[in-house]
């Protein structure tokens, strides 16, 4: 099955919204006091809520879902066993994220993807119907879980922010100390991030089996993907801006206000089931800016970042790190959601840029590279020949 240069400019851009989310947790922006946040701190964080958080990794777990489809067809033209070679590539990933939580960001991904990923080959007898339905029953399960946690949160009180604060201001010395310092912050900070992936497991396992749904089907062959001017397309579309945006608006209220912090697992059911439909329509947004005149050029950028997607996802851990923490700068909590909003779009340039220069001379990123000769492929040394990206 070949590479689909769509998929890798999604996955580009999706980028943005990764760094848009995890830079305000390795920059510990939210530990700012809300009274003393400035208005455009308090507007960033709002809109990043809204527009950003969720939204993303859903599209990266897609995505994942998606490449199992792939990784099946290679396993197949190799003439070789695909649950050996997947299981070893789960256990290069897990070991990447382990690595990746420990001295970077405690948030990690990876190591969820890595145990999602057995469930996703678990389940991979499913027939694509089953796989939907599957995917939409752990959503709305999920959803239910959420609501009946945020009517009960309804009758307490602001029980713990004193805690919470002093937690906080602990945390903060942790992380503007030496590396040894930063890295037991990120131990403790890991019990909270492991409950998250608990909670928020059959959130991203519906989006990979959606996306393994997606790669049989060939919803995302070049022919077939949605753009504004299919029928499809405009259902997405619309989808996106009467469901999905009002939902991202009532989780952003939940979060950032005017709802108080008691309201803050309804917005996150809200966001659960809304959030997918934003998503789709980001992605058909994209898929019809690249069908477009420009679309080439949008493309190669995109997809040069999209094809070293991991590596640029680590990458953004490591310069946040040396920026925020004690491996570098200490910045830890000094800097507010506007302008770290404003330096991840920075960031994101910088590495699309990157991306054009270094794709030019090899296939892979580092961290593909690396996770390739786990999984037991060869990654080539240089490319043969430049080739121009198309749509």
């Amino acid at each position: 099955m070949p590479r689909l240069v769509q998929v890798d400019a999604l996955r580009g851009f999706a980028l943005l919204g990764i760094c848009m989310v995890n830079a305000p947790v390795l920059a510990g922006a939210w530990t700012l006091a809300p009274g003393a946040a400035a208005p455009w701190d308090r507007r960033a964080a709002w809109l990043v809520t809204a527009l950003f958080t969720t939204k993303f990794y859903l599209l990266f777990a897609f995505l994942f879902g998606y490449s199992f489809v792939l990784q099946e067809a290679a396993a197949a033209r190799d003439e070789v066993p695909f649950a050996r070679r997947h299981a070893r590539r789960l256990l290069g990933l897990f070991l990447l994220g382990l690595a990746h939580a420990v001295l970077l960001y405690p948030g990690d991904i990876l190591m969820t993807y890595a145990v999602l990923g057995l469930l996703l080959y678990a389940l991979r007898g499913l027939d694509t119907r089953a796989l939907l339905w599957t995917a939409g029953a752990l959503v709305v399960l999920l959803t239910a879980v959420f609501l009946v946690v945020g009517v009960a949160a309804l009758g307490l009180g602001d029980v713990g922010q004193v805690s919470d604060r002093a937690l906080e201001a602990r945390q903060s010395a942790w992380y503007r100390g030496g590396p040894r310092t930063v890295v037991h912050a990120n131990l403790a900070a890991y019990r909270q991030a492991f409950t998250g992936a608990l909670l928020y497991g059959p959130h991203l396992l519906a989006a990979m089996l959606t996306g393994l749904a997606a790669g049989r089907r060939g919803w995302l062959d070049p022919a077939r993907l949605p753009t504004a001017s299919s029928a499809r397309g405009r259902r997405l579309l619309a989808a996106g801006l009467l469901i999905g945006l009002p939902g991202g608006v009532l989780t952003a209220m939940c979060g950032h206000g005017p709802f108080d912090a008691r309201y803050y697992y309804l917005g996150q059911a809200v966001d659960i089931l809304t959030a997918p439909v934003l998503s789709a329509a980001y992605a058909t947004v994209l898929v019809s800016l690249l069908r477009g005149r420009s679309g080439p050029g949008i493309a190669a950028v995109l997809a040069a970042a999209g094809r070293m997607s991991l590596s640029h996802y680590l990458l953004q851990s490591g310069v946040l790190a040396f920026v925020f923490t004690g491996y570098g700068l200490a910045r830890y909590g000094t800097v507010g959601p506007a302008a770290l909003a404003c330096g991840c779009v920075a960031l994101w340039a910088t590495q699309l840029v990157l991306s054009a220069v270094h794709m030019g001379r090899v296939r892979h990123g580092p961290a593909e590279a690396l996770l390739r000769r786990v999984t037991g492929g060869r990654p080539p040394a240089a490319r043969p020949a430049r080739r121009r990206a198309g749509v």
